[in-house]
């Protein structure tokens, strides 16, 4: 059976414990291979390794990094295929997805680092002839990165592309339940001719390879993708050493549907902030407020909506949605369904398995769309992300009780405006306290903008030069004339 390695100093290399995890094929619920159970030692030695790497990689010349990461991107470009079936058969998504968002982007966020790195400038300034100011950035050091199970290779590569870009090394940490693109990465490096320990992959689990990551002293920086509840264990174990820290956390989206929006676009546009990626996305919009003038004929056509995706076989090209990453993750959202029955919620389609599905998917973790009404906004269900294929639909009288409703959660990450009055979209988008906003479109990113969220959905923004600024210290030099 496969093993999935480390990639420390350039090298693929067993785990110094000699001990594997179990990786399932989420679509079948088998065992598939064996990801490293990395310990603090395999964790030691890559954060040595990459500091070790560090000075060299800090005086590369930017021409010569940016080379290297374009030569990155174009062989994740050239291996295409391959890692999109990986990421399917690791996650669970389509493949048909995987290649149309997750590797393209992956691709893309080292070229946009490569160039925005090149392009980069700094300023000057003059004070009355008698003094100059100029600043300079200066890469950290060890950024420790780590992803989630979600969007593996895509948000894994949207960490790395910016902290080598920037001149720091790096030691990754992705999830332990989807580390297959991850340890693939390390072939990529190589043949792409990045020096040995700029960028080491460990592979483990978050309590040990992870929390030795954050907690080591040779790592000054951390940027986290997950959970709110690990993003705030992150936070108490960085404080003593005053790392600095990015955290993008989760999040119970609002989509928010005015009377004179189109639903001719807005409907699929909801179905995708539903359900795309099994609703296993960050950004999701899990909470559906539409205007009471509509709400009747929305919810009709976004059921006959849901009501024609296709779930099933990942490997099917005309799947929509394929199976939850795991079984303790579909076992959780299902308690979920369960939760809004005890609440008096009406479950108007979903809330089981799919029926049908072929002998070989009998045992994958697969679960309908489903669509909940009649739950009250103070419920537990609209407090609590679910980060599956559950959404929850109610009406709303005027457009300040949509923002209060979407604002009634202890996350603020973003939210979606589907109207043809952009005068009230404009509004109704500065009363929401999320970090960012969509309007007539959902997921739709720039590389260039900020990103990250409110309140317990994380702090700090990283994104073009949000990025550069997390990824660098500022210095400034002052000179007397």
């Amino acid at each position: 059976m496969e093993k999935l390695l480390n990639f420390i100093n350039g090298e693929y290399s067993e785990p110094q414990s000699g001990q594997y995890l179990d990786n399932f094929d989420p679509s079948t619920g088998g065992v598939y291979s064996k990801v490293a159970d990395s310990d603090s030692l395999d964790m030691i030695l890559a954060i040595q390794s990459a500091n070790k790497a560090f000075e060299k990689w800090k005086s590369t010349p930017v021409e010569k990094r940016a080379e290297i990461l374009y030569k990155i991107a174009d062989l994740i470009d050239a291996n295409a295929d391959a890692l999109a079936f990986a990421e399917s058969q690791d996650q669970g998504k389509p493949v048909a997805l995987a290649k149309k968002v997750d590797i393209p982007r992956a691709a893309l966020n080292f070229r946009f680092f490569a160039g925005a790195i090149l392009h980069h400038t700094e300023m000057a300034t003059d004070k009355d002839g008698k003094l100059l100011n100029y600043t300079l950035r200066q890469p950290l050091g060890v950024a420790g990165l780590i992803s989630p199970w979600n969007l593996p290779l895509y948000l894994l590569t949207w960490k790395i592309a910016p902290a080598l870009a920037c001149g720091n090394t790096a030691v990754c940490k992705p999830s332990e339940f989807t580390s297959k693109t991850a340890s693939l990465l390390g072939a990529i490096f190589n043949e792409a001719g990045l020096p040995p320990g700029v960028c080491n992959i460990v592979l483990g689990r978050g309590e040990t390879v992870g929390q030795t990551l954050v907690s080591h002293p040779g790592v000054p920086l951390i940027s986290f993708t997950g959970g709110t509840a690990t993003g705030e264990k992150i936070l108490k174990s960085t404080a003593s050493h005053f790392k600095k820290v990015s955290l993008e956390l989760g999040g119970k989206n609002a989509t928010i549907v005015l009377k004179d929006a189109d639903l001719k676009k807005t409907i699929p546009g909801v179905i995708q902030a539903s359900f795309m990626n099994q609703g296993e996305v960050c950004l999701c919009g899990e909470k559906i407020l539409v205007q009471e003038e509509i709400y009747d004929e929305f919810l009709e056509k976004f059921v006959a909506a849901t009501k024609e995706l296709q779930v099933g076989d990942p490997q099917d090209p005309k799947t929509f949605m394929g199976p939850l990453v795991s079984e303790p993750h579909y076992l959780k959202v299902k308690s979920l369904i369960d939760l809004a029955r005890k609440d008096k919620g009406k479950i108007i389609y979903g809330g089981d398995r799919p029926e049908g599905l072929p002998e070989k998917l009998k045992n994958g973790y697969f679960l309908n769309p489903t669509i909940i009404t009649d739950i009250s906004n103070c419920s537990e269900l609209h407090q609590t992300e679910v980060f599956g294929p559950v959404v929850t639909v109610a009406p709303f009288k005027y457009n300040h009780d949509a923002a209060k409703w979407a604002n009634n959660s202890p996350y603020g990450l973003s939210a979606s405006i589907w109207t043809e009055n952009l005068s009230k979209a404009h509004k109704l988008a500065a009363g929401l306290d999320v970090g960012t906003v969509w309007i007539n479109t959902w997921l739709n990113r720039d590389l260039r903008v900020p990103f990250g969220g409110f309140k317990a959905s994380g702090q700090g923004r990283e994104g073009g030069s949000h990025s550069i600024d997390f990824y660098t210290e500022l210095k400034t030099v002052s000179i007397a004339l």
